[in-house]
């Protein structure tokens, strides 16, 4: 049944009566229809008047069907078709998540490499009840160590979240950052890239009280977090002095994550997996484990990869997840450690502008990281030196004129050169890269690769004049939605995208989102005319929340 002000119900089943008093009014008005869908502080009654649906204000609503027969009748009062309590963005998700980390919302910006994830980033979701990681991730240790400082100093009684990332090609940077870690008192840990437990992460887990967030894509990875530490690897830990034995007790009776973030189809590290898939299957392996193993607590599963829309986080919350993370579109907000350029680019982004390509951390290995290609030739560069690096055992075995190419194009400078300045990096690094370049020539030419993969992400961060088409820009479709929904609003602009306005709004339209769902399955269809328009100002979400 169709309505001339765009308001139909498939349903008119009452399931209760609206009785008006003092200044109650209703209204069948598309704009009244969206006041009331966007005020979450309120609750919803869309009732049946003589008009036709209609949104009402104040009154009393007496719900059931045991309704009397002379209240049924009476003129005075109206059947109400559909009833939403408020809905606030606190509400969604998992109420022992906003706890456990002094929360208000469960909400998450995830570490992005290179301090892209920055402390800027950190202290901004912070301060407005929410969680930052910071992106410690190919940054030096002294880098690192001047994050924690400044965010424990700016931030001393508010949480935050350092990254620490599997490298398998650098495990003594990776357990020198973990002792970091340990040393500085971070109590909140996110391990990114994981495709096995290692001596790192077990010794963050055991010799701390601090948490761990998880990020994932395999169920073979999810299974290693959702259980306690391997015997074998807190053995190991025992041996080398880094934990005690009563510490190595006290972990194995729990999981290595308090939290597990499902990553589906994201920027930067990512399986390319679906989120309506990959979300439930980690959700029932996360429950099949808590039989086995029976934790006081269940540990809590999250949600990244495509989040960038009200409908996405509300898909997310709908799903059963207890917190959202997002990724990519933090990168185009004014705090990020990117450049001005890359911001721009990213604004400019449509879905279909992102692709695969060598990551620079795995690059031996094969694993590949999710890029922009819109503006940018590094996803096809990248390709090429995997390509020489999978054909030839060394530099000198390539044919001269891919040699000449590539030092040309994209080192700019002789193999020679790049090869100095790479052992120079490595001598202060981690020496025993060097120790098998200097017998294993297959492997100095990585090295080398990974130069200009490494460089190509810290040129894009600084904005690098000629170096454009060399700029790896870490990106998922997540980008092309974002931009896409905020298209004629006054966040099209990056200069006016910071991180709490975007979650904001995405925690605000997700709960209007479900609203209008939950008003679907009463029975009545609102157009898009009676729908909220988003983006909004911070001032006018609190003004409708509070």
């Amino acid at each position: 049944m169709s309505h001339p002000v765009g308001i139909s119900s498939s349903s008119f089943h009452p399931i209760g009566l609206w009785v008006p008093s003092g200044t109650a009014v209703y209204s069948p008005a598309p704009s009244d229809f969206r006041e009331a869908l966007a005020a979450l502080h309120s609750p919803v009654i869309v009732i049946r008047s003589e008009a036709g649906l209609a949104v009402a204000q104040g009154g009393t609503v007496q719900l059931g069907d045991h309704l009397s027969k002379s209240q049924n009748q009476s003129s005075t009062v109206l059947p109400v078709v559909a009833y939403l309590p408020p809905l606030s963005p606190e509400q969604l998700g998992d109420p022992s998540f906003l706890s456990d980390h002094g929360l208000k919302y469960p909400y998450m910006t995830g570490a992005m490499a290179n301090g892209i994830g920055s402390v800027e980033i950190v202290e901004a979701m912070s301060q407005a009840g929410m969680l930052g990681s910071f992106g410690a991730a190919g940054l030096s240790l002294s880098r690192i160590a001047e994050a924690i400082d400044r965010l424990r100093t700016n931030l001393p009684h508010r949480p935050f979240c350092v990254n620490l990332i599997h490298s398998p090609n650098e495990p003594a940077h990776e357990m020198a950052t973990a002792e970091l870690l340990i040393n500085k008192g971070v109590g909140l840990v996110e391990a990114s890239a994981y495709l096995d437990l290692t001596p790192a992460i077990v010794r963050y887990r055991a010799a701390t009280n601090g948490r761990v967030i998880a990020k994932v894509s395999r169920v073979e990875v999810a299974t290693k977090f959702l259980s306690p530490p391997p015997e074998r690897l807190l053995g190991e830990l025992i041996a080398n002095g880094h934990i005690s034995p009563a510490q190595a007790t006290a972990a194995a009776t729990r999981p290595m994550a308090d939290d597990i973030t499902v990553e589906a189809d994201s920027g930067g590290h990512t399986d390319n997996r679906p989120a309506i898939t990959l979300l439930p299957t980690i959700i029932a392996l996360r429950d099949r484990l808590q039989q086995q193993y029976k934790y006081p607590r269940a540990p809590r599963i999250g949600l990244a990869g495509g989040i960038a829309t009200p409908a996405s986080v509300a898909a997310a919350f709908a799903m059963g997840a207890a917190y959202v993370v997002t990724g990519s579109i933090n990168q185009a907000c004014v705090e990020s450690g990117s450049s001005d350029a890359v911001r721009k680019m990213l604004a400019e982004a449509g879905q279909a502008d992102v692709t695969m390509a060598p990551a620079a951390d795995m690059f031996e290995m094969g694993v590949k990281v999710q890029v922009l290609k819109r503006g940018t030739m590094f996803p096809m560069r990248a390709a090429k030196l995997y390509e020489l690096y999978r054909t030839y055992p060394s530099w000198e075995a390539i044919p001269a004129s891919e040699r000449q190419m590539v030092e040309k194009t994209l080192l700019r400078s002789s193999f020679a050169d790049i090869w100095a300045q790479t052992r120079e990096f490595f001598l202060r690094r981690d020496p025993t890269q060097l120790e098998r370049a200097e017998s294993d020539p297959k492997h100095r030419m990585a090295l080398v690769f990974r130069w200009y993969l490494g460089l190509s992400s810290r040129w894009a961060n600084r904005g690098e004049p000629g170096r454009e088409l060399d700029y790896q820009i870490w990106c998922g479709p997540a980008m092309g939605a974002f931009n896409e929904w905020v298209k004629g609003s006054f966040l099209e602009k990056p200069q006016n995208r910071t991180v709490v306005t975007v979650a904001r709004n995405l925690l605000f339209g997700a709960c209007v989102v479900l609203r209008r769902q939950y008003l679907r399955q009463c029975g009545v269809h609102l157009q898009e005319d009676c729908f909220p328009q988003m983006p909004l100002p911070i001032a006018e979400i609190e003004r409708l929340v509070s």
